[in-house]
């Protein structure tokens, strides 16, 4: 049961909501539960989301505004896991860092931020590009299905997207086909603009085949083949000068004794030379 600290603030977030509406999202409690929120997030375009319809809930403590809420999202969508709670700074995960301050609003922006980025999360998932489109051409048919959904947003229930007061019209997005060339990475409809600069199909067609052309590559390969022959018979000649030192160092000992061994024979010869000298005088 919420607090009287609770019941007012809520009551007090819901109408600033219907006065200022966060963008792209539409947030309401149930009737016989302020403390359990509904919103419903309209992809933004420009992003993977766009032309989706994202159902979730968020569940206050009694105590609300003084501990942080739980988050879940309950539309498949391809970037966090269905009916999970979501670790994100707003959240029971970090209790230590919630602000009091924060409210519905905030909350609800964070939750949409976060989910135009790629950033992993404890309740998070990796899906493809095309996987996140499916999804967003399915989601109204499956909120459809929602009998929550149905009973809270009974305005939204309608064949096709229905408009929402802070968000342009958007038509139901059609399934994706097999793109022929790489899909480039999504923006996110100005909450978190990527920092890719856009090309032309001029400007993309004149690199590409820079980085591809088989003669580039293959005069490249030929540049390299005199270096790398060079190289290797440096290093051979380098390996043949340490293998001889390291013979000798090795066998240092035997050397000397042969140089003593020579003198002594050379010694004896010489003094067998002496010595018939000495005997013919």
């Amino acid at each position: 049961m919420a607090s009287k600290a609770a019941l007012k603030r809520l009551t007090k977030e819901y109408a600033v909501l219907q006065k200022d509406p966060v963008p792209y999202i539409v947030a309401k409690p149930l009737e016989n539960n302020i403390l359990e929120w509904h919103y419903v997030i309209r992809g933004p375009p420009g992003s993977p989301y766009a032309g989706g319809e994202y159902h979730g809930k968020v569940l206050f403590p009694a105590d609300y505004p003084f501990s942080p809420p739980d988050i879940k999202m309950l539309t498949p969508n391809g970037r966090f896991q269905t009916d999970y709670k979501l670790c994100l700074s707003m959240t029971t995960y970090h209790r230590n860092t919630w602000n009091p301050a924060w409210s519905v609003a905030t909350i609800l922006t964070g939750l949409l931020s976060f989910m135009v980025e790629d950033a992993s999360t404890t309740g998070s998932i990796k899906t493809t590009l095309e996987e996140k489109k499916l999804h967003a051409v399915r989601s109204h048919a499956i909120n459809l299905r929602n009998p929550r959904f149905r009973e809270v947003f009974p305005e939204l229930c309608t064949p096709e997207l229905a408009p929402l007061p802070n968000a342009p019209p958007t038509t139901t997005p059609t399934t994706p086909a097999a793109p022929s060339t790489p899909v480039p990475s999504p923006s996110t409809g100005g909450l978190h603009q990527r920092n890719t600069p856009a090309t032309s199909p001029a400007s993309a067609t004149s690199a590409t085949p820079i980085a591809t052309t088989p003669n580039t590559k293959k005069k490249t390969s030929e540049t390299q083949q005199p270096r790398e022959g060079a190289m290797a018979r440096r290093a051979g000649a380098v390996g043949v000068v340490g293998t001889v030192w390291q013979n000798v160092r090795s066998n240092v000992w035997r050397i000397l004794l042969m140089a003593v061994l020579v003198y002594l024979v050379v010694l004896k010869i010489v003094d067998r030379i002496a010595e018939g000298g000495a005997d013919s005088s």
